[in-house]
């Protein structure tokens, strides 16, 4: 049988098509082409072919066996409402084969609030539980042998108290430090690019790090210290590339920060880990998990480390919460069995699968089971556990790893460039890239491009909400301040005074370690908000100040008619008032995802609105005064944590407060169905949920002001 050549393929495919094969290229959001056919040619120059599991650069896998030997840990992500409440959910998912605990915080603890704080009325217990002391630890894990189970706790900004509080919940259930396993993200510069749940400025913030990496390599040997986190940053809009180079480059970041307090590379380079997203682009994310463990193992060559496993990534996974929508929800069960299949292939150490009601609310006790079981039939069904690294040796994906890994090594040379990742932080370089990716992809949903069923493209007519699950805020903070008043009338304060002292002591001079101080002080029973402030008082708080990235959304619509048509209206309309019109985008409380905001704030700037984004962690009190002062006749308010029901009524009071009741008061964001009338009852005027058409969100409110101008 003769041997058929590309130049065959080409020629019959051009026959099929009528057209040369090039025009089925598809340009991904990294500027990869992805060729329709891919064979040996597209692996000449490759240089990790010949690799196996187990050995450097482990891009087949950290371990020789991989899920033949031991499967994934499934690891699911929960936490709402009590400390009760969260635990029994744990206690049910662990009897049901989950294997890890992996603990969400609410927002008020994730910056270091007590929750008897005035800024966090409307955050507590809303997004995740509420821990203010060693006694809701103690409740949280009442009934879980720490012993046994690994714990992994998602925490950055109050990462110091809330690790000391962990560390005595083990004391008083009988297990000592050495015994704890699990992980801690304490990974503070991913939150200065995107998530924002910071507390310091990015110097004391580095110091934490390195203080709990030195701690932690003493006293706790099965505990990872760091988990080096992507996910965030896709799910603020970077590209794949965006997202590992990031990643990566964080990462030895910290390992200089280890270094330069004199540790030595192989006393932690193995208990660090990684957290990437798995969105829906199924071969390149597999193929990312793999240019990752590349990429690290020459990362890590730099720092010239005597043990093998120092070079060795590993890697927990959570499938993509932005992939997920509101609309026509049970779609995404679907969308989380292929992007848990995807880490999977990929070779991830441990995985979160979502819950398909997560686009809306927390997960119920019915989707959560879905999520959990989607992992147990991959492990015990499907097959994938029984070969090492299924995808070695495919064209497609070989090809794919080196290509995200050879554009990643450029970005990350461009970080170096600029003095590493701390100065790159600083000067908004990742931040503003990631924000240009996320504009341009709302861009592309929002005109079609991208296909997201029952969105953009077959969309069901008429569809019936969802049970969801709504959390009693006011009732949860009452109950936890209950609980920080009988602490505190309990407690020795001369005791709680000295430990605080010493760790402020600690903070202001540098010497001695602020993990090993505030153990101390959670033995005493300070509270969460009584450590951060000890580090607040010393470090000061970190504030950001908004930017918003321009001519992104507006570019990719050049030429359109329907945005021709809005902008020239928007154009009549400031003829007509002599102003242009005037938007403040807000954020309320202490949710810092602001992806949602920071693309309305650039798109609409496009559009022709004048915008000005307000700054993150603001009370509704604040925001009305902003927007007084700044004359806006629209308040855009944008809310991802659930605390809408209790900020807008707020926002709309303290504007009729300061005789502001004309502003016209709009809401956007992760907000069920079932919410919208009582947010319209509350006198907002328009409710604009997930998915939403910027286009369509900003004729919209331009409806509203011409109405409002009508009727004056």
């Amino acid at each position: 049988m003769s041997k058929k050549t590309v130049a065959d393929w080409q020629a019959l495919a051009e026959k099929e098509l009528k057209t040369s094969p090039d025009a089925l290229v598809w340009n991904t959001p990294e500027g990869i082409p992805v060729k329709p056919l891919y064979t040996a040619e597209d692996l000449e120059g490759v240089a990790h072919l010949e690799s196996l599991p187990g050995f450097k650069p482990f891009v087949r896998g950290p371990r020789a066996t991989m899920y033949a030997g031991r499967p994934w840990t499934i690891r699911q992500y929960a936490g709402f409402s009590t400390a009760e409440e969260s635990n029994a959910f744990y206690r049910k998912a662990l009897a049901a084969g989950q294997q890890g605990v992996s603990v969400a915080f609410d927002l008020a603890t994730h910056r270091g609030y007590d929750s008897d704080h005035p800024r966090v009325v409307g955050d507590v217990g809303k997004a995740g539980v509420a821990i203010d002391s060693v006694e809701d630890m103690k409740i949280l894990f009442s009934g879980i042998p720490l012993q046994d189970i690994s714990v992994s706790m998602t925490m950055n900004g109050a990462v110091i108290p809330i690790l000391a509080n962990f560390i005595v919940t083990g004391e008083e259930q009988g297990v000592s430090r050495d015994q704890l396993s699990g992980t801690i993200q304490n990974d503070i510069l991913k939150e200065f690019m995107v998530r924002n749940t910071y507390i310091y400025p990015p110097e004391p913030s580095m110091r934490i790090i390195a203080d709990i990496i030195a701690y932690t390599a003493k006293e706790m040997p099965r505990f990872n210290s760091i988990s080096i986190s992507g996910y965030h940053m896709q799910e603020a809009g970077a590209t794949l590339v965006q997202e590992l180079a990031f990643t990566l480059a964080d990462g030895r970041e910290y390992v200089r920060a280890a270094l330069a307090r004199g540790l030595n590379v192989d006393e932690f380079a193995g208990r660090l880990s990684f957290f990437f997203a798995i969105g829906m682009n199924f071969f390149m994310e597999a193929a990312k998990l793999r240019a990752a463990r590349l990429l690290w193992s020459k990362i890590m060559e730099e720092f010239e480390p005597k043990k093998p496993g120092s070079l060795m990534l590993r890697t927990h996974c959570q499938t993509s919460g932005v992939s997920l929508q509101e609309q026509d929800p049970y779609n995404n069960v679907i969308r989380t069995a292929y992007e848990a299949l995807s880490a999977v292939l990929g070779g991830t150490q441990s995985l979160h699968t979502n819950a398909l009601d997560e686009a809306i609310a927390l997960p119920t006790e019915f989707s959560a089971r879905i999520a959990r079981n989607t992992q147990l039939i991959l492990q015990h069904e499907t097959g994938v556990t029984k070969v090492v690294d299924p995808l070695a040796g495919s064209y497609y994906v070989e090809s794919l790893t080196k290509e995200l890994a050879d554009k990643a090594w450029a970005l990350i040379e461009e970080v170096e460039a600029l003095g590493g990742m701390t100065k790159a932080v600083a000067d908004g370089l990742p931040k503003r890239l990631i924000e240009e990716a996320a504009t341009r992809r709302q861009a592309r949903v929002d005109r079609g491009e991208e296909i997201i069923v029952g969105v953009n493209k077959y969309r069901l007519e008429n569809e019936e909400p969802i049970d969801i699950l709504d959390i009693d805020n006011t009732a949860v903070r009452n109950a936890q301040i209950r609980r920080l008043e009988q602490i505190r009338r309990q407690r020795d304060p001369a005791r709680v005074e000295a430990a605080l002292a010493a760790l402020k002591t600690v903070a202001e001079t540098g010497e001695g370690n602020l993990l090993e101080k505030a153990v101390e002080a959670a033995r005493a029973r300070a509270s969460v908000g009584e450590i951060s402030d000890a580090m607040r008082s010393v470090f000061g708080d970190h504030s950001a100040v908004p930017e918003v990235v321009t001519d992104i959304y507006g570019a990719a619509y050049a030429g359109d008619p329907e945005y021709q048509t809005l902008t020239t209206r928007l154009s009549a309309y400031a003829e007509a008032t002599g102003l242009r019109p005037k938007m403040l985008v807000a954020k309320l409380g202490q949710d810092g995802h602001d992806r949602g905001a920071k693309v309305i704030a650039s798109a609409f700037g496009d559009i022709g609105f004048q915008v000005v984004a307000g700054p993150l962690f603001q009370t509704p009190e604040e925001a009305a005064d902003l927007a007084v002062s700044q004359k806006v006749q629209v308040v855009g308010m944008s809310s991802l944590a659930a605390g809408h029901k209790t900020l807008a009524p707020q926002l709309i009071a303290a504007l009729k407060e300061r005789g502001a009741e004309d502003v016209i008061v709009v809401v956007g964001g992760v907000i069920p169905r079932q919410d919208y009338q009582f947010l319209l009852d509350a006198g907002v005027a328009a409710v604009f949920g997930p998915g939403t058409n910027v286009l369509d969100a900003a004729r919209a409110i331009l409806d509203l002001m011409e109405g409002r101008r009508r009727n004056v």
